[in-house]
């Protein structure tokens, strides 16, 4: 029997064929991936900046530049993983993230230190959630939920390993030999992974379950529940990732030391990794469009009492749990929204497409929170806009069930 043959006859009896090395290597190439590409920057950023003199605000928008081609990038890098799998964009993809940090280490001037980046956001579009995503819930479908969990969880270690770990290197080596360093680590650990581990038969894309939800990709996106979704999810993640940012500055303004704020941002961490061990119970008890109400709207919730609670700090601290552990559901079910509405058809590139004005908005939010909090008077006031903006995420994912199915 062909390949193909046995992965239709594995898809028809709910057990697809996929590669058993899939799960382990994509948790470990994850970690990696985000570690090196993504959390590796802001703590190396202070040492680029002294070292060559360019501006904090001019290297910070190289890497959100990096972001804007990740967001654009994705949306035909979806179209390619549903045709032809997850092991040649996501192994090209980090060949691209290894070249990419070369030219960042070894960039004389500002202009290539940018390509650089430019470079690096295909790496971050080609190895990041959205491939691993599309591969885990085609081949793990219909029990995808475990299998995402399982990789968020790992990928939730990336800063916890690697943010260190580059904060070591650097008080040893200069920021470009650090960053040749890790490309060093980037290429001997996910180049081989996604190369071995990700070979096996891709699975043929099941058919929609209902004739009532529209059968292609482009009547799905041009439908007014994948509309408001895309509105919703980005306004989401436009206040989550500004908060994030906003955060210690936040503490630090009401008198809190630099290192109780930090702690408070490391538990967020730790609240997320807690939040996404609960996401496959909530997603068994709730429809999709009510658990995505209520999570963005428990989202403004914590929002709104950093800026109304002052403290004391063990208070700051709980809270500081509680709304890593709304984030954590947040990236799952970002994760799940697709199949959660339309099924695994065409996941990969409906997921492109959803993504992309989520991460342009996780790109500016950092610089439009930051705008925002003199014309609105402090970090205070600022969360209090960004509670309302998750408030109205919340009411407008009420209304993200299609046509045909219950909320």
């Amino acid at each position: 029997m062909s390949d193909l043959s046995t992965a239709t006859a594995a898809v028809a009896t709910d057990q697809p064929m996929r590669p058993r090395a899939a799960l382990p290597a994509l948790c470990l190439t994850q970690i990696t991936s985000w570690g090196i590409v993504y959390y590796a920057f802001p703590v190396l950023n202070p040492q680029i900046t002294t070292a060559t003199g360019w501006s904090a605000a001019t290297t910070m928008a190289a890497f959100s530049a990096a972001l804007l081609v990740s967001a654009l990038a994705g949306i035909r890098i979806g179209r390619i993983l549903d045709a032809r799998g997850p092991r040649t964009v996501m192994t090209t993809g980090s060949v691209i993230g290894t070249a990419s940090l070369v030219i960042i280490a070894t960039a004389p001037n500002l202009a290539l230190f940018t390509v650089g980046w430019l470079l690096a956001g295909l790496a971050m579009a080609s190895t990041f959630y959205q491939p691993a995503f599309a591969a885990l819930t085609r081949w793990w479908a219909p029990n995808h939920i475990r299998a995402l969990t399982t990789v968020t969880l790992a990928g939730g270690l990336a800063s916890t390993v690697f943010a260190p770990l580059t904060a070591q290197l650097a008080g040893h080596f200069s920021w470009r030999h650090t960053y040749l360093i890790l490309a060093a680590v980037l290429a001997a650990v996910t180049i081989p992974a996604h190369a071995f581990a990700l070979r096996g038969p891709w699975p043929p894309a099941p058919r929609p379950a209902s004739n009532s939800v529209p059968a292609t990709p482009g009547a799905i996106t041009r439908s007014r529940p994948f509309l408001l979704l895309a509105t919703a999810l980005t306004l989401s993640a436009f206040a989550m990732y500004a908060v994030v940012v906003a955060l210690v500055p936040l503490l630090l303004d009401r008198g809190y030391t630099a290192t109780q704020a930090a702690w408070a941002l490391g538990l967020g961490g730790a609240g997320q990794t807690l939040g996404r061990t609960l996401y496959a119970a909530l997603a068994r008890r709730s429809s999709p469009a009510l658990r995505a109400a209520v999570l963005m709207g428990l989202g403004g919730v914590t929002t709104a009492a950093f800026a109304l609670v002052p403290g004391p700090y063990a208070l700051l601290a709980v809270l500081a749990v509680v709304a890593g552990t709304v984030r954590g559901n947040l990236t799952l079910l970002q994760a799940t929204a697709i199949t959660d509405r339309w099924g695994a058809n065409r996941y990969g590139r409906l997921s492109g497409i959803l993504a992309a004005p989520m991460t342009t908005a996780s790109a500016l939010a950092p610089f439009a929170g930051t705008a925002l909090t003199v014309p609105l008077g402090g970090y205070p006031q600022l969360f209090v806009v960004l509670a309302l903006v998750s408030a109205a995420a919340a009411l407008i994912a009420w209304h993200t069930t299609p046509t045909g199915r219950t909320a």
